[in-house]
């Protein structure tokens, strides 16, 4: 545990999983987050730490009959030898519910420690059973500096990395590393013992790592923007987004990419503001949005930019309407502090006063609309959505205040 690197938020001291490890009560439990993050290697440890039989699968390559096997030698263990066995189940996510289901008695009558490994949200990816069973722990990407941390211990460590050889590392190389992973430590990793293999000696007998072999080795280029200037260009696109300035949009859009940025990153905030600026003013700038991240996510670069400065333009050149974030706040603050919400009887799933069934109106049978209550009785007045006079919005302040 002293050994590993991040994730403090699950690991600190203190802290839940940290306190369980300690006690020797860790229960079956899910991991989720991005690869490179540690959910395989917390999960060797917990086994180590708790002196219990570590058993891996992947989900992918293995079936029931893999798991009935780990099973029944789990079972004679316990009996036999009182030592717990921890199965860790890597992409968990990929098994079917037949597959999940294999698993659940042993769960839950403690016959193993369910550890499960995912990228993917459980909550929508993995069978309920399975996920009502488990505490899910969900892993961040590793700061820059938990990064670097684990690049110096792999250089100076004689026994586990590249401690027995001539090496010079520059900070420069370090650092862009640390950026280039974006908080995957395997990928850093994997890209410095690939510098290392490579590069040659020099006349002095060592092997330098600079800035150059380090970018040749991750294949990102270095940061040609400080990480201030990387955020407030960020800043800035958004904004322009928002104060529909196209030209300084595709100038800061291509400015990021160019320096190194993700260009998901700039698709993900264009759906964002497409909705959060624009939203019910013109709807259609949210499709195009969506539609442009899919194809920057399939295609890439350099083709997959050409749909995303479409919708950047598209964006910009919109009318501009902040009702819908305006209207979700106003609900979630509701939401959040009214504790007087029972659901009208006529709504209800089941609607009963004192046996009588609530008086629910059809509104097909009226034309396809007809006016009744909705929202519960401490909201009943309640007004969230308010139409703007912009863009496609305005056809619907008539529409719905000429009802009121």
């Amino acid at each position: 545990m002293s050994e590993f690197v991040g994730q403090k938020h699950i690991v600190g001291q203190n802290m839940l999983l940290w306190r369980a490890i300690m006690a020797g009560e860790v229960g079956s439990c899910i991991f989720y987050g991005p690869p490179g993050t540690g959910k395989t290697t917390l999960a060797n440890i917990i086994a180590k730490n708790l002196n219990g039989n570590f058993r891996k699968l992947n989900a992918v390559s293995s079936g029931v009959g893999d798991a009935k096997e780990i099973i029944a030698e789990a079972k004679k263990n316990k009996l036999q030898y009182g030592t717990q066995t921890y199965l860790l189940l890597d992409e968990c996510h990929r098994w079917s519910k037949a597959q999940s289901d294999s698993v659940l008695s042993a769960i839950e009558d403690g016959s193993i420690i369910f550890i499960g490994s995912t990228t993917e949200n459980p909550f929508t990816s993995m069978t309920r059973a399975i996920v009502s069973r488990c505490r899910v722990f969900e892993f961040k990407p590793l700061s820059s500096e938990d990064v670097i941390e684990c690049l110096k211990r792999a250089i100076g460590d004689k026994q586990k990395g590249l401690g027995n050889m001539p090496l010079v590392v520059s900070d420069d190389a370090l650092k862009h590393f640390a950026w280039a992973s974006s908080g995957d430590v395997r990928m850093a990793l994997n890209s410095l013992e690939l510098a290392v293999n490579t590069t040659p000696k020099n006349a002095d007998g060592k092997i330098v790592i600079n800035l150059t072999v380090a970018e040749q080795s991750i294949q990102k280029k270095a940061f040609s923007i400080d990480e201030t200037q990387y955020y407030d260009m960020l800043s800035a696109f958004c904004k322009s987004l928002r104060g529909s300035d196209t030209d300084a949009a595709l100038y800061y859009s291509q400015r990021l990419i160019l320096a190194g940025c993700d260009p998901m990153l700039i698709a993900r905030r264009l759906v964002a503001h497409s909705s959060e600026d624009i939203g019910m003013a013109d709807s259609n700038a949210m499709l195009l949005a969506t539609s442009a991240m899919y194809a920057v996510e399939k295609m890439g670069a350099p083709e997959g930019l050409i749909p995303l400065s479409h919708a950047i333009i598209y964006t910009c050149e919109a009318e501009k309407s902040n009702s819908v974030v305006v209207a979700m706040n106003k609900a979630r603050e509701d939401a959040e502090y009214i504790k007087d919400d029972d659901v009208p009887n006529h709504l209800k799933n089941h609607p009963s006063i004192n046996g009588e069934k609530g008086n629910y109106k059809y509104p097909h049978n009226y034309g396809g609309y007809v006016k009744q209550q909705y929202l519960p009785n401490a909201l009943k007045d309640r007004v969230y959505y308010q139409p703007s006079a912009n863009g496609k919005e305005k056809n619907l302040i008539r529409k719905k205040f000429k009802e009121n």
